[in-house]
């Protein structure tokens, strides 16, 4: 990038995210709507994370999984819900270049994580329906608390690379972004340069990732699904399949919605098709995953009784 292109790019204080254009009353509407889907957003993967955390039979890696999977859910929606509420009640709806790119690494990083997670948990119940006798030998609690490790950390190093990229790029107005979040594909159509090469390596960082992981868990499910057909019991049959079938909802749901914004990230999808996509992927999943988890699952569902009823736990100390 050159100097007067960095003097542009330097020039910018905020960004205007212009959201869902429409009347005051049907912004109030969005806020009250939206707000209540946050709040049950958060209740319900909260719920997950106490029920792992203080019931000690869910001390075991798959509930552990799901258990980080669930806070997960908690920051992914935060970095992105609370500010669109406050643009429903604002008027000016403008964002600092910097908080802007901020919420731009930590959404995509937390997303890139989720999906990271979903892979180990697919591998975890690989490991424990295709490998029953050695699970225990394999999933050490050295094993899984690495692998809960990794799976935190690695959307924030993997994502420090596109967000610098297209920090880099020169905008040079006007500083409107049709979208309701900084979201990188909008940001690029703002940029004065048509920098082909950051959108390239932006795309192939996507497509790798998502269809790598996607992969992954499919074969991962597939090999799972062939060991279910073989067992002789119907009872074990129903309980993995239930709980694969759990797990592979929330695949679809995360992994197809996003599938259709960011791999190929170009002119093809209208502005409000995306907006929509968006919403879907960073709103109503992280509202439904608990459901699907909870209702679906007899061990979180006794649990959840247990930690909001009236039995009383004893934490471990």
């Amino acid at each position: 990038m050159n100097a007067s292109s960095r003097d542009i790019t330097s020039s910018i204080s905020h960004f205007i995210l212009l959201g869902f254009p429409s009347s005051p009353e049907t912004q109030l509407l969005y806020f009250g709507l939206f707000s209540a889907t946050y709040m049950l957003t958060l209740m319900g993967n909260t719920a997950i994370v106490c029920a792992v955390w203080w019931d000690l039979s869910l001390h075991t890696p798959m509930y552990i999984f799901l258990g980080n999977f669930s806070l997960l859910e908690i920051c992914y929606v935060t970095t992105t819900v609370p500010n669109m509420l406050a643009n429903f009640l604002s008027t000016s709806k403008s964002i600092s270049f910097v908080s802007c790119f901020v919420q731009f690494y930590f959404f995509f990083s937390f997303g890139c994580d989720e999906g990271f997670y979903l892979c180990i948990m697919a591998f975890d119940r690989y490991l424990a329906i295709c490998r029953p006798l050695h699970y225990p030998c394999i999933m050490t609690k050295e094993l899984y608390t690495g692998l809960a490790i990794f799976g935190w950390s690695c959307g924030f190093i993997l994502f420090l690379a596109p967000v610098f990229l297209i920090t880099q790029l020169p905008y040079c107005g006007p500083y409107i972004i049709n979208h309701f979040m900084c979201d990188p594909v909008p940001l690029m159509m703002l940029s004065c340069s048509d920098d082909t090469t950051t959108q390239l390596i932006y795309s192939a960082f996507n497509a790798i990732f998502m269809v790598g992981t996607f992969l992954f868990i499919l074969c991962s499910y597939a090999l799972v699904i062939l060991a279910v057909q073989r067992m002789p019991s119907a009872a074990n049959k129903r309980k993995d399949f239930s709980t694969c079938s759990s797990h592979l909802a929330v695949v679809v749901l995360f992994f197809g919605s996003v599938m259709v914004t960011y791999v190929s990230p170009g002119s093809e999808h209208p502005v409000e098709v995306q907006k929509i996509v968006t919403l879907f992927y960073s709103v109503i999943t992280p509202l439904c995953n608990p459901l699907i988890y909870s209702l679906r699952n007899k061990e979180v569902k006794a649990a959840l009784r247990k930690v909001f009823g009236t039995e009383k736990l004893v934490h471990k100390t």
